[in-house]
């Protein structure tokens, strides 16, 4: 291997490692608000369902009666028409295309970018 593919090897791992720690804290991020919204949306979603009110009232006064329910299944909805099941997956994503490409060239790389050369395959 030559010192210019060593070069090269060297610079695209590095940039390979900082795409995917850049996106280490927003994806944390997205995920502790994807957590938060869902416990909340189960949570009052239960309660909903418990309240006795519920199957006594039309269906828009029993939504009306939870509000809570009804904001944060709101908010949940918007979060996935924002893209949030893509946010927090973000990463992996990068690394998996990453690999797929690598794969040509009988290399691999870890979770965190670094590179993995593969032995030659003997023909």
């Amino acid at each position: 291997m030559s010192y210019e593919q060593t070069e090269d090897l060297k610079a695209f791992e590095r940039r390979l490692t900082e795409v995917v720690s850049c996106l280490q804290p927003p994806t944390g991020r997205w995920r502790i608000m994807l957590i938060v919204v869902s416990v909340c949306t189960a949570t009052t979603a239960w309660h909903w369902l418990l309240d006795p009110q519920t199957s006594k009232v039309a269906f828009t006064q029993s939504l009306w009666n939870h509000p809570m329910f009804v904001l944060s299944t709101l908010v949940l909805i918007v979060l996935f028409m924002g893209g949030i099941h893509k946010r927090v997956v973000a990463p992996s994503i990068i690394i998996a295309r990453a690999r797929q490409v690598l794969h040509d060239f009988n290399m691999s790389c870890d979770d965190t970018g670094k590179l993995i050369l593969k032995p030659r395959p003997t023909t």
